[in-house]
């Protein structure tokens, strides 16, 4: 992921992931969502990935961007399971300077191997310039 430059109106960044049964036990474990979707697998072995576990594919994009977010807003549009391939890009829609950071509105769509969306973003927050190289 480039982010050697200062963030800019529609720039967008890319991130895939698979989930794995542990990663699904793990997440439940620390955030004590234990449903039985996320904790027995169905007929085809698969457990769901809970939504937040998904959603930390736009996290992950921001934390590489420094990007402290200060709203999330998010639509889970179907379920993820485990051993889908799950692509993330999220886009910087507006960009506006200051004195100190960057204020940011980004989106970010998660999409299966299917092509099909599986969570929606919006997202705002700032990229505090000290976090960006040349800024």
């Amino acid at each position: 992921m480039d982010v050697s430059h200062p963030p800019e109106e529609g720039d967008e960044y890319t991130v895939e992931r698979t989930f794995d049964h542990e990663d699904v036990r793990e997440f439940g474990e620390l955030s004590g969502d234990q449903q039985p979707i996320h904790t027995e697998p169905d007929e085809a072995g698969r457990l769901t990935a809970q939504g937040l576990l998904t959603a930390t594919l736009p996290t992950e994009i921001g934390g590489e961007l420094n990007y402290i977010a200060r709203g999330m807003e998010f639509e889970f549009a179907q379920p993820v399971h485990t051993g889908e391939r799950i692509t993330c890009t999220c886009r910087l829609e507006s960009v506006t300077e200051r004195d100190e950071y960057y204020d940011v509105q980004s989106t970010a769509v998660c999409t299966n191997e299917d092509g099909e969306d599986v969570l929606c973003a919006d997202v705002d927050g700032i990229i505090p310039k000290d976090a960006v190289p040349d800024a």
